[in-house]
């Protein structure tokens, strides 16, 4: 198995597709989706269009659909959520789908949704991407943070190192024999440094600071947790994750 980390959905290689890809947007959309996917929700489908989601959406019964939809760390008018996983609360999300359009994240997803397995990870539900990489190993692995409008992000990274040390752990095998380029050191890295303060990380980071201005602290702290949820979003159809669940594997 060699693991590669993109930063953004722009470093990508546009001539090959992996056995797996991951998509990692912290700050807030695949710790979003984990919550929701988490909480009972049917399935999450991911825009990077807002008008698409609106009329795709418009197919379902009102009941049965939320329309989260984010840009600049701030909710859109209109919609029933913006991006933060505290509202998914069971009673909100349980047994509907969450038709979901952030900055970010949901343009990360997209770009990456023609490889042959592609998963939404985040700090929250580490572990539990980790069992399933374990148990279903894949030759060629990307990590594909979501970055802020095209830039490096250190939440994103942050992730792709905890998952890669994880990894190795639980493979009993060294990162190196695992990295597939720099990125993966340096990600592996900077988890070490940070793992003990995760939180002091994420207010640390630009998209953090953004945060903190719109008063979303509790957001923050609630996705700097480390393996807190037993859910692995997985990918049925292109655009269109729903909740897969797998035996979670402990790491440091």
């Amino acid at each position: 198995m060699k693991v590669l980390v993109y930063h953004t959905p722009e470093e990508i290689p546009t001539h090959t597709i992996p056995d797996c890809a991951i998509a990692v947007d912290v700050l807030r959309a695949t710790t979003t989706m984990s919550t929701a996917l988490a909480a009972g929700a049917e399935a999450v489908q991911v825009f990077s269009n807002l008008d698409e989601l609106k009329h795709v959406s418009e197919q379902w019964p009102s009941e049965k659909r939320i329309r989260a939809g984010e840009r600049g760390g701030a909710a859109v008018e209109g919609f029933d959520f913006g991006n933060s996983p505290l509202g998914c609360t069971s009673d909100a999300v349980s047994g509907r789908r969450l038709f979901i359009s952030t900055t970010n994240g949901t343009r990360a997803l997209k770009s990456i949704e023609s490889a042959k397995t592609v998963l939404a990870a985040a700090l929250v539900n580490r572990s539990t991407v980790v069992g399933h990489l374990v148990q279903n190993p894949a030759q060629t692995l990307w990590i594909v943070g979501s970055g802020w409008e095209g830039s490096y992000s250190l939440e994103d990274t942050v992730c792709a190192g905890a998952i890669l040390q994880g990894l190795a752990e639980s493979l009993g095998v060294s990162v190196t024999a695992l990295a597939g380029n720099d990125e993966a050191i340096a990600a592996v890295a900077l988890y070490l440094t940070w793992k003990d303060d995760l939180v002091g990380l994420l207010r640390n980071a630009s998209h953090g600071q953004r945060l903190l201005r719109l008063n979303c602290d509790d957001d923050i702290v609630y996705c700097a947790q480390l393996d807190t949820l037993d859910v692995l979003p997985i990918q049925r159809e292109p655009g269109v994750l729903v909740a897969q669940a797998v035996p979670a594997i402990a790491s440091n």
